[in-house]
């Protein structure tokens, strides 16, 4: 058997795991008291919004829940944290989640904070870029992230480009102000809805290209990652806690006031009037674009399609485990036990 055929069979089997899915009789609450540290991926901003509204409602209180929000001081701690047992939930990227289970970590996606890629190439107009096409011959900078330069090569073989012809930087975090300053012609890594709307509010005139939009495959941005032994054994915790963050981010959309206000008071260093832009404009992406799925839902084929691509790109050693998620513990959603793909290999 090919490797690629057996990928595809993996990535099958994942999905058909999870079309099993249906409703079923749930808890909602967890135990009296039950504390959760939650690591968020960076600092407080847009993308968790519906977290800090359903902190600021009281829907974690009312869940049974005492969730303590802890930021990282290195965007790159959440993971190796929770495998370390020092938080109970992490926040984290879908490829970061199959690169360490391709390094061995027993973790596993409980639900998608962000249903698609923020993740995208810009452009300010000093840098002559209004499409992929016209970076040829140009820098992009880029946060230094393999599988960034991997979304490059795809983007730029997808628009006929050849990528030797364009120059790869790292300039870290400093995305924005390498465009700003010209150190770059345009950038692949700041997201859409923070970085973007930041520029179009500033009258910047951003060029912005969805690495989802360029041929990239699309993933969940940000999603909810725990111990596959906490996704064994703590059914009911889970549960209360997924369905209080859902609860939250309905509260978000129908008032985007009741994630600013706690959020402003975690971050005192955002901008309040920026602050709503992006979570105006990050709304949809919180969400399945079918209103029949629940908050968090994930897409086994296209975790699996994903996963392809990183192989193919010599990104992970081995083929992803088609257990690498579980939409058991949604709200409304299940699975009989002897399924649960939270069950890791």
């Amino acid at each position: 058997m090919t490797r690629r055929i057996l990928i595809a069979l993996l990535a099958a089997l994942g999905a058909a795991a999870l079309a099993g899915c249906g409703e079923k009789e749930e808890t909602t609450s967890a135990p009296p008291s039950s504390q959760v540290r939650l690591m968020l991926d960076y600092y407080p901003n847009a993308d968790h919004a519906g977290i800090y509204a359903a902190q600021g409602t009281g829907a974690f209180e009312r869940a049974g829940l005492d969730v303590e929000l802890v930021t990282p001081s290195d965007p790159a701690a959440p993971l190796k944290l929770l495998a370390a047992g020092k938080v109970d939930v992490a926040i984290s990227y879908e490829p970061e989640l199959l690169l360490a289970r391709d390094q061995g970590a027993d973790l596993v996606s409980i639900g998608a904070l962000v249903q698609r890629p923020l993740t995208s190439i810009m452009a300010l107009p000093k840098g002559k870029v209004r499409s992929v096409a016209d970076l040829e011959g140009k820098t992009v900078g880029t946060a230094g992230i393999p599988y960034q330069s991997a979304y490059l090569k795809t983007i730029l073989d997808e628009a006929g480009v050849d990528p030797a012809s364009v120059r790869e930087v790292n300039v870290g975090f400093n995305l924005v102000p390498a465009m700003v300053s010209g150190k770059v012609d345009a950038t692949l890594g700041a997201f859409w809805n923070v970085e973007g709307v930041e520029l179009q509010r500033a009258e910047r005139d951003p060029v912005i290209i969805p690495v989802d939009e360029a041929g990239v495959p699309t993933y969940d941005e940000l999603i909810f990652v725990v111990r596959a032994e906490t996704a064994r054994e703590r059914g009911p915790y889970l549960r209360a806690f997924l369905r209080a963050v859902a609860q939250g981010h309905e509260a978000l959309r129908e008032n985007p006031q009741a994630g600013i206000r706690p959020l402003l008071e975690a971050n005192p260093d955002l901008d309040r009037a920026d602050t709503l832009a992006e979570v105006e404009a990050t709304l949809p992406a919180f969400f399945p674009e079918d209103d029949e799925l629940p908050f968090g839902w994930q897409d086994a084929a296209a975790w699996g399609r994903y996963g392809r691509w990183m192989v193919d790109n010599g990104l992970l050693e081995k083929p992803p485990l088609p257990r690498s998620l579980t939409n058991e513990f949604l709200p409304g959603a299940g699975i009989e036990p002897a399924d649960d793909p939270a069950a890791a290999n």
